[in-house]
């Protein structure tokens, strides 16, 4: 994103995007990574789901079409990683356990709001468009 290759900026021309403007190679790096993790499609449908108020894991689960056990598991954690949920264990027989959203994922939500929006607003542009590639390269291939 930020930290541009020799062809990265030869494609763009001289001047880099301002947000960009005096982003150093380990800051670059860092927010790629965090963009990565913000950005992937479970995270972005977990802190929606997650918006609605605390959760229990099954609820979590069954709220999230799709989604495997395992990557649920491993995201959570991650996002317990950055600070954008937490994980609050309950002493009651049965365990209960809960995750919420932090302020800072409470900020984040607005933002991937934004784009599960602008995804559902453009998502026939964006298949008509995929429609007319994958035939030109169909096309293209002899297929």
């Amino acid at each position: 994103m930020c930290v541009m290759t020799e062809l990265d900026m030869t494609s763009v021309g001289p001047a880099l995007p301002s947000i960009c403007a005096g982003v150093g190679l380990a800051e670059g790096e860092f927010i790629r990574e965090v963009l990565d993790r913000v950005g992937d499609k479970w995270s972005v449908l977990i802190i929606a789901t997650l918006h609605d108020g605390p959760r229990r894991y099954t609820e979590l689960h069954e709220a999230i079409p799709g989604i495997s056990q395992r990557m649920l598991t491993r995201t959570l954690m991650l996002l317990r990683r950055d600070g954008l949920v937490t994980r609050t264990a309950f002493a009651e027989v049965p365990p209960r356990v809960e995750y919420a959203l932090t302020p800072l994922g409470i900020d984040l939500h607005g933002i991937s709001a934004a784009l599960v929006l602008w995804a559902r607003t453009h998502h026939m542009q964006i298949r008509g468009h995929r429609a007319v590639f994958d035939a030109a390269l169909d096309k293209a291939s002899g297929s």
